[in-house]
């Protein structure tokens, strides 16, 4: 009798089975955190955050995303992201937000939502997907990356989908760190309006804090305060995306067990931890651990979430991602500095 052939993996089989399988995916993307970091140190005015997303772009467009490292990394941006965007909600203090004063506040709703449904509008007329045009809307109105992965969850968007909405927020937010500081004089703004406006028109928080440290320190404070109160309003905006996103499923006749959630559970920890921060029964050093484990997952997420980004493709098609992109960020710097300098 002869013995039985040998029993082939098949390319698509893990090589590693069990949690075993995560190990060199992890490793990876705890080198470049650190890496990330490391960068940070070298160059203060750029985040580990925006080092993190580079570096993820370079380590899969360079050849050295191998398969093996795939479901470590795919894990780290999907799990260390929700858990990231929950603790983000502990830098968030409603009554800080709160003294901006109503005016401010209407401000930074108009602006969010102009450039939320301006931008899908935009992305329609350029020939984005309707998921395309709604994950680059999300990034580009509300907090940079993290925003796009949050909206992700409900509306499951593919992977160019969700690389090119990343590019986006990097390209521009990044731009926005050199041209606005040049705006600010000929356009007559103080360093506090200039700050304001820094904060309700930049995308990532990190970006905002560069761009408004151009013009002084005086900057800073609003600056963060204004972006800050439009990251409250990543959670309602999730929310709504996700009914829309179960009514339409189910025109199409889509099984319940199919239909996105109505709220996200990391959604629900977001708004736990805005409670939590605004009633201020947590010690300052607690906050400002969290505070570093916020950045420290968010690094290892936007690490994977840069893995996503095929520079070759982006190059070829994405001409009209970045025509959006560019009339996106026109459009919240306009609308912002219309409303600051009406009320100011």
């Amino acid at each position: 009798m002869t013995a039985a052939p040998a029993r082939t993996v098949p390319p698509s089989e893990p090589a590693t089975p069990g949690p075993a399988r995560y190990l060199p995916g992890l490793g990876v993307v705890v080198l470049a955190v650190a890496a990330a970091y490391g960068l940070n140190l070298l160059a203060p005015v750029v985040s580990p955050l925006m080092f993190a997303i580079v570096l993820g772009v370079l380590f899969a467009n360079v050849g050295l995303y191998r398969p093996a490292l795939r479901p470590g990394v795919t894990w780290a941006t999907k799990k260390l992201l929700r858990l990231g965007v929950v603790l983000l909600g502990l830098q968030l203090a409603i009554p800080d937000v709160l003294r901006l004063g109503w005016q401010t506040l209407v401000v930074v709703v108009v602006t969010v939502l102009a450039t939320f449904f301006g931008t899908q509008w935009l992305g329609r007329r350029f020939g984005m997907s309707p998921t395309g045009a709604l994950l680059t809307a999300t990034g580009l109105s509300i907090c940079g990356a993290s925003a796009v992965a949050a909206m992700d969850e409900v509306a499951h968007g593919d992977e160019d989908e969700t690389a090119t909405a990343v590019a986006l927020v990097t390209i521009f937010g990044s731009l926005a760190i050199v041209v606005l500081p040049l705006l600010r004089l000929p356009l007559g703004l103080s360093m506090e309006t200039f700050g304001a406006w820094s904060g309700a028109s930049v995308h990532e928080v990190a970006q905002v804090v560069a761009t408004a440290g151009a013009a002084g320190s005086a900057a800073v404070g609003p600056a963060v305060l204004v972006k800050l109160s439009r990251v409250v309003l990543l959670a309602p905006m999730v929310i709504g995306a996700g009914l829309v996103q179960r009514r339409r499923a189910r025109s199409t006749g889509e099984s319940a067990g199919k239909l996105p959630p109505i709220v996200p559970l990391f959604v629900v920890g977001f708004l736990v931890a805005v409670v939590v921060r605004s009633i201020g029964i947590l010690p300052a050093p607690v906050l400002d651990g969290a505070k570093t484990a916020t950045t420290l997952l968010l690094c290892a997420a936007l690490f994977g979430l840069g893995t996503g980004v095929n520079v070759r493709s982006l190059i070829r098609t994405g001409g009209r991602a970045l025509a959006v992109g560019a009339l996106s960020m026109v459009l919240i710097a306009a609308i912002s500095y219309a409303g600051l300098t009406l009320i100011g």
